[in-house]
């Protein structure tokens, strides 16, 4: 486990992996999305489709292929939120501003409210949650009634 003080230029880094992270993989370039995000064995997702929390991140080919395929040509920016840092934890709360084709979908607006907790084990921030949601724009009553009624 760590034990040095999180500095402003470990956030800083670490947001700058993150922004890249979310324009590598929307537009389904896994390999640097892997080589920026570590997730730990801890992780869990908190997915914008909605559904059961997902425990684990699963790279085999098999779902690194299908994940590559669904999401392509797409850009991303990074807007953060706030950071928090305590102990060996960062807290990001982040709105990724992008587009791309999705689920073969045509190209469009795919902005994310994104909450992404980091954890530094020696000298590697392992992601260890993401909650995001697509609420970027405001819904009303009507429409979060019926979102939560399934």
């Amino acid at each position: 486990m760590a034990t040095e003080k999180i500095t402003r230029e470990d956030i800083e880094a670490l947001v700058r992996d993150v922004g890249e992270a979310a324009e590598a993989y929307i537009r389904g370039d896994l390999e640097t999305y892997l080589r920026l995000i570590h997730h730990a064995d801890d992780y869990t997702l908190m997915s914008p489709f909605g559904g059961d929390v997902v425990h684990g991140f699963d790279p085999t080919p098999e779902q690194l292929a299908a994940t590559s395929e669904y999401f392509r040509s797409g850009e991303a920016e990074t807007e953060v939120v706030a950071t928090y840092a305590s102990g060996d934890l960062v807290v990001l709360a982040v709105i990724e501003r992008q587009h791309g084709e999705v689920g073969g979908l045509p190209d469009q607006d795919w902005s994310l409210r994104v909450t992404m907790v980091f954890r530094r084990t020696d000298d590697e921030w392992q992601q260890v949650h993401r909650h995001a949601d697509a609420l970027v724009h405001p819904i009303d009553l009507d429409q979060l009634s019926a979102l939560a009624g399934g």
